[in-house]
């Protein structure tokens, strides 16, 4: 027999979310509802031609799409390595939220795709998990993380020996400027890694690099600027320019002749004339200019602020008549420079430094030497002394300080073996941390013992291999 047909007249929607609306259509008829998200048991009753009725009941689940194909972009802000930039996107959001991994308790940020970008600041160097969670127009969330590394900011001084810092330059004028190994370890450049500038044939004349510090340059108190220069001629202009980082025209350039050829030499550039209420962040070095470039390499290295004094550095052999050497005396001891009391053996220089360590001075006393610039111990780590004592057997310690952290120091002691007489104590600093800046420089004479107005000398404080 043929299955019977069933032919409805109408049917009943009830909606199943709490309403009391239902609605009742006829064949072929459509009914709109608008739920909140959730899940429900739509009901539907269907009446026959006959007024019998048949039931069904189906579930529904009512929720927004989850964020698709969400994306952050992530950029370092030029000119602050301890700050990033933040944007977002994603298919079928309504907004983000963003945490940047450094503060347990910071409160989500909430922002929109198109925004501006978010600008957030790190305290400290560290790797950070910044998460973006996207929100659809519910509870349907899409939540991404990004890992940012916020390393060592790039500031004066300039050493080029921090091998966690990005030394990065933008040449331009067809010179090629890089970081490279020291090429002369020499005179007053005993370090390990240099910047060196190729003025490629056919260069530019005004053909130099850019480097972009971390920072403004402070000028409240120190107006020049020093920089290590390796030139293999005499007469090569080197210019050196400060620029502001975003207004170019916001710049102050000086020009300072090389002196010796093949050797290292102190250049330092005045920039008093500079307007100091604008900010510099960018420093510009320019190799011969005014010369088409020939093909030659210059070599330059430890950029630094300095008031224009001498430069006080290893090796101390206070011979110099304008050096203020600066002799810090405690715990009741006194040194001064004098004249070399016994210019014989391997010490017949004019001038020595001397310490007496006074009756009843503390076992502790010493005398102490502030450096212009910190020991750079990337390729020598020894350190020799020529002393002078009354006495063999005589323990002299040497104790390194950093200037602004004295709680970061190392120290050995070496002892005399002769009287009355030269000679050349040596400390070993093998596996130093040249990254602990030690500027000062400390010697104790007659460590461990009180001050019995004993007098000693030394001399020719110098790196050495």
């Amino acid at each position: 027999m043929p299955q019977e047909e069933k032919v409805w007249s109408n049917m009943m929607y009830f909606f199943g979310d709490g309403t009391t609306d239902s609605a009742e259509i006829g064949v072929g008829q459509t009914v709109d509802h608008v739920y909140a998200e959730g899940q429900y048991n739509v009901r539907i009753v269907g009446t026959g031609i006959t007024g019998l009725t048949t039931e069904a009941l189906i579930p529904l689940t009512v929720s927004f799409r989850a964020p698709e194909n969400v994306q952050a972009t992530i950029t370092p802000v030029t000119g602050d390595s301890f700050s990033i930039n933040l944007t977002a996107s994603a298919d079928f959001e309504t907004f983000f939220e963003v945490t940047f991994g450094d503060d347990p308790s910071q409160l989500p940020i909430q922002f929109m795709e198109g925004d501006p970008a978010i600008v957030h600041t790190y305290a400290n160097t560290g790797t950070y998990t910044v998460t973006i969670v996207a929100y659809s127009g519910g509870a349907a969330t899409t939540t991404i993380t990004e890992i940012v590394t916020i390393s060592n900011p790039i500031l004066l001084p300039i050493t080029f020996e921090n091998s966690s810092l990005n030394y990065s330059f933008v040449d331009f004028g067809n010179v090629s400027t890089s970081l490279v190994n020291n090429p002369s370890i020499s005179g007053i450049n005993l370090s390990s890694k240099v910047g060196r500038t190729i003025k490629n044939n056919g260069a530019d004349t005004w053909g130099g690099s850019t480097m972009v510090i971390d920072g403004n340059i402070d000028f409240s108190t120190l107006t020049k600027i020093r920089v290590k220069v390796w030139s293999p001629q005499v007469g090569a202009i080197v210019k050196l320019k400060i620029e502001n980082l975003n207004d170019g025209n916001i710049n102050k350039e000086v020009d300072l002749p090389t002196t010796v050829a093949n050797t290292w030499e102190y250049l330092t550039f005045d920039f008093a004339g500079a307007d100091f209420s604008q900010s510099y962040s960018k420093i510009i070095i320019f190799f011969d200019f005014g010369n088409t470039g020939n093909g030659a390499s210059y070599y330059f290295d430890d950029i630094r602020q300095t008031n224009g004094d001498e430069p006080k550095i290893l090796p101390l052999t206070f011979e110099s008549s304008t050096i203020n050497y600066g002799l810090g005396d405690f715990g009741g001891a006194f040194a001064v420079k004098v004249a070399n009391p016994d210019a014989t053996g391997i010490n017949t220089s004019a001038n020595v430094a001397r310490v007496v360590k006074n009756a009843g001075a503390e076992v502790w006393a010493g005398t102490a030497i502030t450096l212009t610039e910190p020991i750079d111990f990337s390729v020598y780590q020894k350190i020799k002394i020529k002393v002078w004592s009354p006495a063999a057997g005589i323990p002299v310690l040497l104790k390194l300080e950093n200037s602004g952290n004295t709680g970061i120091n190392t120290e050995l002691s070496a002892t005399t073996t002769t009287s009355n007489q030269w000679e050349e104590l040596t400390y070993t600093f093998t596996g130093i941390n040249n990254n602990n800046a030690y500027q000062n420089l400390v010697l104790f004479f007659d460590f461990g013992t009180n001050g019995t107005g004993a007098t000693y000398y030394f001399d020719d404080v110098k790196l050495s291999n």
